[in-house]
């Protein structure tokens, strides 16, 4: 793959919340989920199957232990497409991914280095149970690179943060 972000029409250009359930955070929350939102941007992937090419734009929302994905066209905002998860296959490894950087971060105040690079090889790798997770719950509905599985569960996650 180039280095170059992804400009095609199979890609998402902007990422809002619905603010009736997704509750805003504190500074520090809000701050890690901007963050999220322009690395998805940045370079993403996204491709709803069935769907005309885009770009798109995405509202995510959480009602009842489960995470709504709204498809809308970037052109004019008309709905494209809502596909709903459950969010109880994810809530193990977002919690393991939180109890893993809580770790990492106490770790890099004191710990020595060999100790701090296995907590973060940990870390990766429960980030990427849960890339490959949210991949595989989006098969057949969106069709998603690593990349673009591993910035959405990163959103995820800092959507359930609570600072």
């Amino acid at each position: 793959m180039a280095d170059e972000p992804n400009q095609g029409p199979r890609r998402l250009i902007a990422i809002t919340f619905d603010e009736n359930s997704i509750e805003r955070g504190t500074p520090e929350v809000e701050h890690e989920r901007a963050i999220a939102i322009y690395d998805l941007i940045e370079d993403n992937v996204f491709d709803p199957v069935g769907i005309a090419d885009g770009p798109y734009r995405l509202e995510l929302s959480i009602k009842e232990n489960r995470l709504t994905f709204r498809v809308l066209s970037a052109e004019d905002g008309a709905p494209l497409v809502t596909h709903i998860l459950s969010l109880s296959p994810l809530r193990k490894v977002v919690k393991d991914y939180f109890l893993i950087c809580e770790s990492y971060f106490s770790a890099i105040k004191t710990a020595a280095p060999a100790q701090i690079e296995a907590i973060d090889m940990g870390r990766r790798g429960v980030h990427d149970e849960g890339s490959r997770l949210l991949a595989e719950r989006l098969e057949g509905k969106i069709n998603v690179d690593h990349d673009t599985a591993r910035r959405l569960f990163t959103l995820i996650c800092a959507l359930h943060f609570k600072g």
